[in-house]
């Protein structure tokens, strides 16, 4: 049984003040001037909400002006904020007791009173006018009209195929996991393998100016069939310009890492792929298969330490995804349904297929959206289902997505890569 993976709980306690100042960093706080702040709060509770031109109180902190003069004045329990503990005491030492009492004061004024450095000043006025602005509400019209700033809610990998693009209505999600299941040769690496180039283009073809990073947990990495998808670029990539693809390197920015257990796998998500994610250099993380993993780890009476596992390594995967805006694609396999409950919870049918994907419901909690594969029999073929195309035929279908409904769509296998054929249905 691998040893468990360090926790970090215990390290997250510790909180110094450079620690601090490195959390409130990326907050863009530019300082306020307290007096005035606390002078607009004071005519705001005045007036009324509605007596300012474009209610500027409210479209600033997401709150009424009496629910923020409330916050102001209400006596403060220091520990609930992200303080620390030496500040917390010398608030108390100086009977400072509400918002509006640290806000009114002066960085130099909160040096002198409470005997703190500068920098503990300047954190502890960032932290406090932070804690105004942490439930931020904000409208649809809010959100609509700053799409540049939910970019990433928006964009899409695309999969280099328009035919399946649509089908995704533009690709894989920027933020989330997303899982690809099916049974073997349903062309599931196929299709990790073609996300691996497709990221590598630039932003008006689909791409995200960047490289990915590949994780093999029981296989060899298809190093042949890479090459071919390499070189065959121009007639899959029609859309593309000639000279934009002889530009890119595709071989050189694909990051191939090997983890065949456990304490592996959680050193390659924490340490490497995080550390080439922070440099900039991958915008797409592909693990073949995330089910290996466990296939020999755990018996059946395992059950609760599989479950803490998963849960584990799912939470990594999504915080990476969300930190940098980068897609995580999970290639998983499937097994026999027993029943249609079984097959219900996962989001697939076992009328059609009697499968289901590993792991159950608990990484499935963990998805953003879910893809199956499956390769179309040659009775429906000869059946006319798939238009008489020739060559093996599979399928993808949306099993479950936040922003899609269930559909699907056909795809070969070809040389260039994976192409769907020209019909969806729902």
């Amino acid at each position: 049984m691998p040893a468990h993976p360090p926790r970090a709980a215990n390290r997250g306690r510790r909180r110094t003040s450079a620690a601090n100042r490195v959390s409130l960093e990326g907050w863009g706080w530019s300082g306020v001037p307290c007096t005035p702040l606390w002078e607009r709060e004071a005519h705001a509770q005045k007036e009324g909400p509605g007596s300012q031109p474009g209610n500027e109180g409210r479209a600033r902190f997401g709150r009424s002006p009496a629910f923020r003069a409330r916050a102001l004045w209400q006596e403060m329990d220091w520990e609930q904020l992200e303080l620390n503990p030496r500040v917390v005491a010398a608030l108390r030492k100086a009977d400072i007791k509400s918002i509006k009492e640290v806000l009114n004061l002066s960085g130099a004024d909160l040096q002198r009173l409470m005997k703190l450095s500068s920098a503990d000043a300047e954190c502890l006025l960032k932290t406090v006018s932070h804690s105004l602005r942490r439930n931020c509400v904000l409208t649809a019209l809010q959100l609509y009209q700053d799409k540049d700033h939910f970019a990433s809610q928006h964009q899409k990998l695309s999969l280099g195929c328009s035919v399946l693009d649509n089908l995704l209505k533009g690709g894989i999600p920027m933020v989330g996991i997303t899982e690809l299941a099916g049974e073997s040769s349903a062309g599931k690496t196929q299709i990790s393998l073609q996300l691996c180039l497709c990221v590598q283009y630039p932003y008006k073809y689909g791409g995200l100016e960047s490289g990915a990073v590949y994780v093999c947990t029981e296989d060899a990495f298809p190093s042949k069939r890479l090459q071919q998808l390499i070189d065959q670029q121009h007639k899959l990539r029609a859309d593309v310009p000639p000279e934009v693809i002889q530009k890119i390197r595709f071989g050189n920015n694909i990051f191939v890492e090997h983890a065949a257990d456990l304490d592996t796998f959680h050193n390659c998500i924490t340490k490497r792929i995080s550390l080439l994610l922070k440099r900039g250099m991958v915008r797409l993380v592909v693990i073949d298969s995330i089910a290996a993993l466990f296939r020999c780890e755990f018996g059946a009476s395992d059950s609760v330490l599989k479950a803490r596992y998963l849960q584990m390594f799912g939470a990594q995967l999504h915080s990476l995804s969300t930190r940098f805006s980068t897609p995580v694609v999970c290639i998983n396999q499937v097994t026999d349904a027993v029943g249609e409950s079984e097959a219900a919870q996962c989001g697939c049918s076992s009328v059609d297929n009697k499968v289901t994907p590993a792991l159950g419901i608990t990484w499935a909690n963990h998805l953003l959206m879910r893809l199956m594969v499956s390769r179309v029999s040659q009775r429906d073929q000869l059946s006319g289902a798939v238009f008489h195309h020739t060559g093996n035929v599979r399928t993808l279908r949306v099993a479950f997505a936040p922003h899609l409904p269930p559909s699907f769509c056909c795809y070969t296998v070809e040389l260039e890569g994976v192409k769907g054929i020209n019909h969806t249905w729902m």
